[in-house]
This record gives structure tokens, C-alpha cells and sequence, in this order.
């Protein structure tokens, strides 16, 4: 029996199969050509009649890189008359197809040295750093547009956070800050709803930054969250001085470890829970005045002037609705959609401008809220009428 067991190379009938597609698309795309030449001539090739409006003078050799792989198309030259096929661009080289699949493997985080590989052996034509450089300008005509749409609707509680990346200037690397906001709407679902250049996180960025949100129309915020960045605070009540300030209690425990011995840092974090893990504001300033104490007689000064200074900026989300507490506290939401910009933006390094950087990070926020994150629903905003209701 196991002499007329046939064994195929499965490689080989690959190829083969892959190369006989190849050529079946290149036919089609030349006869389809040469049909066009037909139609705008008004006769076939060699034919004479008196409706002709042109003549063929040959053709010229040019490559098409397709979803098949790269193709030569014999594409008609014509006397009398200019040749403008519907098939294929003037000037293009590659599938739209083929340009999405680059444009898309980029802004998942693929670096372009990947690129180029996958490209090579997915079509059998190698794409330089410059060509995905361009494909991607493309891409960001889109992406701008989207990060200066207009808002619609309310937005209750927003997110900010910055997030620093590295840039070129004149030979040296120098930091470049793009500005996140994220909001939950009315109906709990989480939106971007703004991304921005800032030189730095510093009072004026984050003035200028809520002012760019609020003249595209973010309306009926009632609570801005985020770490304590100089001027925040300022900044809040200024353009939005009906909504309250949260920071971050995440950033606030960080903040209170850095004068922290690392052998006191376990025993620190949990007298700083205990604060926030009361019912009522009331009671977490009770407990914050105890801890204040007890860690001044630890002999922990610095500690203790830290919490006394800025524990009730941590405790404004008491004021909302119980239901929502653990979700309004931190800046976790913005934080985790940061780790993802991160992880893309490493493999870029350093940036050779602000602008660079803003719309790579604006490409995976958006690449990111496209997917299943933006369609659950993170809060059930009902409590937060019905708060309103009752008062």
C-alpha cells in the first residue's frame, strides 16, 4: 500500500497556485486596459473607420503591486487622444488594497522595518521607510479630521492625562507632551474626545488644551479627573468653573511613597486606603486627620504634609454618586489607554517633531476606541440623575 501513497510538496503547489493567480490578474488587467484603448479610440487595434478618434503608438511597461503579488502592465499609448484608464491611477504603483493593509499593519504597532519584511513576502515587492512615510500622510488627512470634529452631545466626567515622547531638535532629543482627554457621555459609553500638542504639562498647555475642547463643544462636564500637573486646578475652574476637580488617588499614593521608606511603604499604603475606603467624605477626613497623626508619630514628616495638603482634592468623588466611586477616582481609564500608546510609540524611539508624535498617538487612539472599547458601556449614568433628582 505504501507504494502508492503519492506525496505532494505542498510549498511547491503553493507557489505554483499563487503564481498562476499572479498571471491570471495580470491578463485580466491588460485586456482590460486594452479594451478601454478600444473604447476611447472607438476602434479596435488596426481597425480603420471613419469614427476612429485616435491611434495606438505602443505601450509603455509599468509594475502594479496587488494582493497577488507584483504585476507588469503593458499600459496603451495613444496619438490624438490622452489615455486615462479608470483601472489604474496616473503615477500609482500599488492596490488601495494594498495601501490600506500597510497603512493598517503601521498604526497596530508594526515597526517599518516589519513593514518592509511583511511586504516582501506577502507581495514580493519590498516598500522603503519613505513610501510608508507617505501612505501614512494619507492616513493622517483622516485622523485630523477626527481629532478636530465637533462634540456633540454631554459629556459628565472627563479624563486628562499627558503623555510624554521623545523628539529630535537640531541634533538633540528634548520632550514633547501630547494631552489626552477621554469622556463618558450620558449614556456611560467612554469616547477621545480631544488630543493635543504640549510643549509641557504646565498651567497654560492644559488652559489652552480644556479652551480647544470647549470651543469644539464639550458641554455638561461635572467632574474633571486627573493627576496633579501644575495648574490644573487653575486651569478647571477657569474654563470650567461649574465642575469640580478629582485627582487621581493612584498619582496621590505615588506621590505620598516617593518620601516614603521602602520598609514602611506596605503598612503607608494601607492607612492611605483606609481613607478612601470610607462611606462618606466626612468620615474620610476624620480618618485622613488620624493617619496625618499616626504618621508624624512614625516620624514620617513629609508623608504626613503631603496627605494634610492634598487629601481633599482626592476625596471629590465622594460628592457623586456611590455607584460610580471606584471608576471616578483614578485615572485608570486614561492610564491603560497610555500603556497602549506607549507600547506603539517604543518602537518608533524618537520623533523628529511634535507633530510627528501627535499623529501617530491620535492614529492609535483611534485604531484603540474603534475596537470593542468604545462600544461597552463603562458607567450606568441613571444614578447620576437620580442624585440630581433627589437634591
Amino acid at each position: 500500500m505504501s507504494d502508492k501513497i503519492i506525496q505532494l510538496n505542498e510549498a511547491a503547489v503553493k507557489s505554483e497556485l499563487k503564481e498562476l493567480v499572479r498571471k491570471s490578474v495580470e491578463e485580466t488587467l491588460n485586456e482590460l486596459l486594452d479594451k478601454e484603448a478600444d473604447e476611447l479610440t472607438g476602434a479596435a487595434k488596426y481597425e480603420r473607420n471613419e469614427t476612429r478618434q485616435g491611434y495606438r503608438s505602443g505601450h509603455y511597461a509599468r509594475k502594479l503591486t496587488t494582493t497577488s503579488g507584483e504585476v507588469k502592465l503593458e499600459v496603451p499609448k495613444l496619438k490624438g487622444i490622452p489615455f486615462e484608464t479608470a483601472i489604474i491611477e496616473r503615477y500609482k504603483r500599488r492596490e488601495s488594497s494594498v495601501e490600506e493593509a500597510l497603512i493598517e499593519m503601521y498604526l497596530a504597532g508594526v515597526s517599518v522595518r516589519r513593514v518592509e519584511d511583511i511586504s516582501e513576502a506577502l507581495w514580493g515587492s519590498r516598500v522603503s521607510a519613505s513610501t510608508i512615510s507617505d501612505l501614512n500622510q494619507k492616513a493622517y488627512v483622516h485622523i485630523e479630521e477626527w481629532r478636530n470634529r465637533k462634540l456633540t452631545g454631554r459629556y459628565p466626567y472627563v479624563y486628562v492625562d499627558g503623555i510624554c515622547l521623545k523628539r529630535n531638535w537640531g541634533g538633540e532629543y528634548e520632550n514633547v507632551s501630547v494631552l489626552v482627554a477621554i469622556g463618558v457621555d450620558e449614556e456611560g459609553y467612554r469616547e477621545v474626545i480631544g488630543a493635543a500638542e504640549g510643549m509641557k504639562e504646565d498651567a497654560e498647555s492644559w488652559r489652552n488644551f480644556l479652551k480647544w475642547l470647549k470651543g469644539r463643544g464639550l458641554e455638561g462636564v461635572r467632574l474633571i479627573v486627573g493627576d496633579k500637573c501644575l495648574g490644573m486646578n487653575n486651569a478647571v475652574q477657569e474654563v470650567y468653573p461649574q465642575a469640580k476637580y478629582q485627582r487621581c488617588t493612584v498619582h496621590f499614593y505615588r506621590n505620598v511613597m516617593s518620601v516614603t521608606p521602602r520598609n514602611r511603604m506596605r503598612e503607608v499604603t494601607r492607612m492611605l486606603k483606609a481613607i478612601h475606603a470610607q462611606e462618606s467624605k466626612e468620615s474620610a477626613r476624620k480618618k485622613a486627620k488620624d493617619v496625618v497623626e499616626a504618621l508624624k508619630g512614625m516620624r514620617l514628616k513629609e508623608a504626613a504634609k503631603k496627605v494634610e495638603e492634598s487629601i481633599e482634592e482626592t476625596l471629590t468623588y465622594m460628592e457623586f454618586p456611590t455607584q460610580h466611586w471606584l471608576k471616578i477616582r483614578t485615572n485608570n481609564v486614561i492610564e491603560r489607554m497610555n500603556r497602549e500608546i506607549r507600547r506603539r510609540t517604543r518602537v518608533v524611539g524618537a520623533f523628529p517633531d511634535g507633530k510627528s508624535a501627535l499623529m501617530l498617538v491620535c492614529a492609535r487612539l483611534r485604531y484603540v476606541s474603534g475596537k470593542d472599547w468604545g462600544t461597552k458601556r463603562y458607567l450606568c449614568m441613571k444614578y447620576l440623575y437620580e442624585t440630581e433628582q433627589v437634591a
